[in-house]
């Protein structure tokens, strides 16, 4: 590739597309580019593809929705061909299912690996996107597409020392590739998300000595993953049209949808017998398949918390270190629910540790381990799994510059503003996949994201077939879509809960105020509105 745009004295933009980031989203927007015919590139910053499956290694990272709905349905052959190993794959298998689709279809020939971008700008004279990427290349597109993922700008905890400490420490997103040794070791856990939470699982029994930093519990769920057999792989391939149309019915594009009783004309035997059979079942059912009105109505969320606060203090020994690990400021399931293996079973172990980091703060990392306000420990390794500047953070990293050097960082300083989670005003010929406020940041990613890739190829070609050669929302559409968003967060529960839906992040200076991230109106009403969009010729953006 060459260190300047090559077709810069014709005024000829290097790409007619560039796609940012090979993970999943990246990896189908490639595959509908190459079938439209369109002259594209992929560029990533790791050095393979994978995206979120090539960053997090570490041990326990899995799926928490069924295998064979998160996989892509797009190809009845590659749904014939590949077999799934279990009913909730891992991270491993996971990665190794992209690169059989990037290879069977010969993806990768368009892709540009290492390749980190630095900043992107949006010419005004051409119409067309400069971008520099780390290594100091510049490409030049007509349509540059965000594929970059909505946990992929990981954040460290605001501690002294971090850089002083001698042993291994590495947050859980950029997990070595080489195998770490931790028989043996006194290691450090610091964060208790999701992340945090399957990591822990599969490890305390591996360490010597595991202690966990806790600032804010979750309400975690058994996973109940088990090896997909014979014949219920049969049966899986026989069904794939009926599971996909199941997860095209559901709010979240999961297969489990919710219980349409009202919660109160259900007599409470009923109703413990329901729950206990959901919290016995696998999946997002104990979330997404209760009913309704418990994600919605505080008294009916209330009575479902206590049942697994019930649950969380059969399965701790310890009362004491039980009610550390039930949370105070939240319901269950007005944050995304952390599923398990054993989380709790782990705090049974008498090489586990819980320490709540509000009772005994952390002061400092010291070169030998970490200090808190009563003791000073030693560990071999400290893993941070403190998350992520979830959804915009990925943009922000990215210096975008749009019209009149506006920068897109500056703009969404207080919370993304989009049309559709898809264009932003400001920034022609910009898609943002995988974007805040679409709705598939907030449902089971793949099923949104085929539905967001499909809209935009069938955009890009009919701009193409009508030789259009800009396209960007009317600031009239992006002010009725986030007021819309805004309006979606009246009701339900998950919006008055502090977490990476409603935009805060204590890691990240600024985001700790109320932000509208995701687009809560679910996957149907998200459907609807884009083929209205596509049925009134695109009404709501410019086209030139």
């Amino acid at each position: 590739m060459p260190a300047t745009s090559s077709n810069s004295a014709t005024n000829t933009p290097d790409y007619e597309v560039i796609i940012i980031g090979a993970g999943v989203c990246g990896i189908y927007l490639s595959y509908k580019m190459r079938e439209l015919g369109f002259n594209f590139t992929v560029l990533e910053a790791g050095d393979d593809l994978g995206g979120t499956w090539y960053w997090n290694r570490y041990p326990g990272a899995r799926f928490d929705s069924e295998s064979y709905t998160y996989g892509y349905s797009f190809s009845k052959e590659l749904l014939d061909e590949w077999s799934w190993s279990e009913h909730f794959a891992g991270q491993a298998e996971t990665e190794q299912y992209l690169h059989y689709v990037a290879k069977k279809f010969d993806l990768r020939q368009h892709m540009q690996f290492n390749s980190k971008v630095k900043s992107a700008t949006f010419n005004e004279s051409s119409s067309y996107w400069t971008l520099l990427t780390e290594d100091g290349r510049t490409l030049t597109t007509q349509y540059l597409l965000t594929a970059i993922g909505m946990l992929s700008a990981a954040t460290m905890p605001k501690i002294a020392g971090v850089e002083t400490f001698q042993g291994q420490s590495f947050h859980t997103y950029n997990w070595p590739k080489e195998r770490i040794n931790l028989e043996g070791k006194k290691v450090a856990v610091i964060g208790t998300g999701a992340t945090g939470v399957q990591l822990i699982s599969e490890i305390a029994d591996k360490v010597a000595d595991l202690t966990v930093f806790q600032r804010r519990p979750n309400w975690c769920a058994p996973l109940h993953n088990s090896p997909i057999d014979n014949d219920a792989q049969t049966k899986i391939k026989a069904s794939y049209d009926e599971i996909f149309a199941r997860c095209k019915k559901t709010p979240g594009g999961f297969i489990h949808g919710p219980d349409r009783r009202e919660y109160s004309e259900v007599p409470e035997k009923d109703r413990l017998e329901f729950w206990e059979q959901l919290y016995s079942s696998p999946g997002f059912g104990v979330w997404l398949g209760n009913f309704r009105d418990v994600l919605m109505d505080e008294t009916a969320n209330a009575e479902y918390t206590q049942f697994i606060a019930g649950k969380i203090r059969e399965r701790v020994k310890d009362p004491a270190t039980a009610n550390k690990l039930i949370p105070t400021d939240h319901g269950f399931g007005s944050r995304r629910v952390p599923l398990e293996t054993r989380y709790y079973e782990a705090y049974n172990r008498d090489n586990v540790h819980l320490v709540d980091i509000n009772e005994t703060p952390i002061e400092q990392v010291t070169p030998k381990g970490i200090t808190t306000s009563k003791t000073d420990y030693e560990f071999d390794i400290i893993i941070y799994a403190t998350g992520f500047d979830a959804i915009t953070g990925a943009f922000d990293r990215i210096d975008i510059i749009g019209e009149s050097g506006q920068s897109l960082r500056d703009k969404w300083r207080d919370g993304p503003i989009t049309f559709l989670g898809l264009q932003t005003t400001g920034f022609p010929n910009l898609v943002t996949l995988a974007g805040p406020q679409s709705a598939s940041v907030s449902t089971n990613f793949p099923r949104g994201i085929e539905e967001s890739v499909d809209w935009t190829a069938n955009l890009l070609k009919h701009m193409r077939d009508n030789d259009y050669k800009s396209i960007r929302p009317s600031l009239d559409a992006e002010r009725e879509w986030t007021e819309h968003v805004k309006s979606m967060y009246e009701g339900g529960l998950a919006s008055t809960t502090k977490s990476w839906f409603t935009g805060y992040n204590s890691n990240v200076e600024g985001h700790d105020i109320l932000r509208y991230m995701v687009y809560f109106g679910g996957a149907l009403k998200y459907r609807e509105r884009l083929a209205e969009i596509v049925e009134s010729n695109y009404q709501g953006f410019e086209l030139k």
